[in-house]
């Protein structure tokens, strides 16, 4: 939306100006503009990374310096949807993973925002079930006398 404002302004004003250094500073202020309201954004966007899996988040970022989290889904944490007027618009949103420490993991305009916070509320839970399936089947194994197996 802000590109195509301002490549209107600009259309519209360039050479209605009176003096020719009027229009050059037009443009540098409307490329300025462009780079630093939809370019950089649009950067950061792109270097985000989310991949989730049935055991584990995994979330990368960074332009210059990469950076790597994941969380696994058998530790537990809260998921939250944060929306905006236009991310709303878009069924979009912020999905904020609280696992409990530190500053919770966002992920940022991520589309169908509610569709994921019920994906991973359903993995977090299958991922509750197997763990204690697998505690019962150790415990049941740990009360069998030595060779009872065999």
């Amino acid at each position: 939306m802000a590109l195509f404002l301002v490549c209107g302004a600009t259309g519209y004003f360039f050479g209605n100006l009176r003096e020719d250094w009027q229009n050059t500073a037009l443009v540098v202020a409307a490329l300025a503009a462009i780079v630093l309201v939809w370019l950089l954004p649009l950067a950061s966007w792109l270097n985000r990374r989310y991949t989730i899996t049935t055991r584990r988040i995994i979330f990368r970022h960074g332009f210059f310096v990469r950076s790597r989290q994941e969380l696994l889904h058998g530790r537990g944490y809260d998921v939250t949807v944060r929306q905006t007027w236009l991310q709303s618009a878009f069924r979009s949103g912020d999905v904020l993973v609280n696992s409990g420490l530190e500053h919770p993991l966002v992920l940022k305009d991520v589309p169908s925002a509610d569709l994921v916070q019920q994906v991973l509320h359903d993995l977090m839970q299958e991922s509750q079930t197997v763990i204690g399936s697998r505690r019962q089947e150790q415990s049941a194994l740990a009360d069998q006398p030595p060779g009872a197996g065999r």
